[in-house]
């Protein structure tokens, strides 16, 4: 009888040792699971923030002096930044406010003041790019 009773104690040890292995293997592999989940959306964040640094742009402003046949709106076609403006008129409206005018009309050898967006170099202050060779930026 001992030895009846003592096996079934040893199969019954066998068998919570099996149990506990089966657990601890489980939770494991959740943990791990977790953790590469975890890590993954980590970097999948870091890599994206990092990739929206370089698109962030900065406001700046270009003296021009006007040229015969150039139009408000054709600087609105050149500097105005979809982003930004809306429309061409939008961008239009903010550069006469900005260069006191009462109208559309200007005349070559007049300067303007205009507006313009442009990615921001390393250093976070300085423009990548000038707009155009000959503008000089105020």
């Amino acid at each position: 009888m001992n030895t009846s009773l003592s096996e079934q104690r040893i199969q019954n040890n066998r068998i919570r040792r099996r149990r506990e292995l089966k657990r601890r293997r489980r939770a494991g592999a959740l943990i791990l699971l977790m953790t590469a989940l975890f890590l993954s959306t980590f970097f999948s964040l870091r890599i994206r923030a990092q990739g929206n640094e370089n698109k962030a742009l900065s406001k700046y402003y270009t003296s021009i002096q006007v040229q015969t046949g150039d139009t408000l709106w054709s600087y609105a076609c050149q500097y105005g930044d979809r982003r930004y403006y809306e429309s061409n008129g939008e961008y239009i409206e903010e550069v006469m406010e900005i260069n006191s005018l009462r109208d559309e009309n200007i005349a070559a050898g007049q300067y303007l003041i205009l507006p313009y967006y442009r990615p921001l170099s390393a250093a976070g202050n300085v423009a990548v790019s000038p707009v155009s060779p000959g503008a000089g930026q105020l």
